[in-house]
């Protein structure tokens, strides 16, 4: 399959019938308004976006430790989107390899709200919004192995959306 940038004009004007967007892909993207509109040009009329992401609530907790307590998930960052770039410095990738020096990374926050909204304005219809207990790593100790490989937070935890599934068609 191609990648295609910007504009269907590098990709030499096709249009495709499914156009997807992984996990952790939305959070590098500092404006949604135009990753709708290079979607849009990028399907033919009735073709469709799939999107599978992170839920943005996982981005906004951290654990906390209280003294004789398990780790509590406690809100540390934004949910909204609007105060612009978080910027990270680390040694290591966020699969946990080294990388020379310390390398800087922006992420954004996006919320379901803004997600829809930007779709939804860039002529999409909204055929589904899923939200899921599951991960496909586990991002913090207390999480626990599903039977299918997956991670989940304990029984006794919140059950709060960690990933989502959306589906949304260009008019047409």
């Amino acid at each position: 399959m191609p990648t295609c940038t910007r504009r269907t004009r590098r990709c030499g004007g096709r249009q495709f019938d499914v156009v997807y967007t992984g996990k952790g892909a939305l959070c590098y993207l500092p404006d949604l308004v135009q990753w709708a509109d290079v979607v849009r040009d990028l399907l033919r009329p009735g073709g469709f976006l799939y999107v599978v992401e992170f839920h943005p609530l996982l981005n906004s907790l951290r654990p906390v430790s209280l003294p004789g307590e398990s780790d509590d998930l406690v809100l540390r960052k934004d949910y909204l989107e609007g105060r612009g770039p978080i910027a990270h410095e680390s040694t290591v990738t966020y699969t946990g390899d080294e990388v020379p020096g310390r390398q800087r990374s922006y992420e954004w926050m996006h919320g379901l709200g803004e997600l829809v909204t930007t779709l939804s304005a860039a002529g999409f219809r909204i055929d589904s919004l899923r939200e899921s207990e599951v991960l496909p790593w586990p991002r913090w100790s207390s999480m626990e192995q599903t039977p299918g490989g997956w991670w989940r937070l304990p029984d006794d935890a919140p059950r709060i959306p960690l990933l989502f599934a959306l589906k949304a068609t260009k008019a047409g």
